[in-house]
């Protein structure tokens, strides 16, 4: 499949494919006058690619990640557990730091001059 084909198939801009092959995540065959053909698993591929990082996983999550995920005969419930798991720990985390925000914001919103330092 050329560029363009994957593109259409996936939704995914053709500057996109690029970026995701700039990155490792995958990889063309080059045909003799430089066009990109991607096996058809690449369609695949990318979709898996798009819904890690709709759930969260940056790019760089997911080359760390896919070797294990993508070439393995059968993808391990512990891995990705683990993988979710930590994932869902992080938000945790970010969540309570925004709370803890907009706790603090709302405080000095009530203050006379929400600038001064209320201590």
């Amino acid at each position: 499949m050329r560029i363009g084909d994957v593109a259409k198939c996936t939704g995914v801009s053709v500057d996109a494919l690029r970026f995701y092959e700039e990155k490792g995540l995958i990889k063309p065959q080059r045909t003799a006058n430089g066009y990109r053909l991607y096996p058809q698993e690449t369609v695949q591929l990318v979709g898996y690619i798009k819904l890690a990082q709709q759930l969260g996983f940056s790019l760089a999550e997911i080359g760390e990640n896919l070797p294990l995920l993508w070439n393995s005969e059968q993808v391990s419930n512990d891995l990705l557990a683990t993988l979710f798991a930590q994932k869902i720990a992080l938000l945790d985390q970010r969540v309570a730091q925004m709370q803890a925000l907009r706790a603090m914001l709302a405080e000095r919103a009530a203050q006379v001059c929400p600038l001064l330092d209320a201590g």
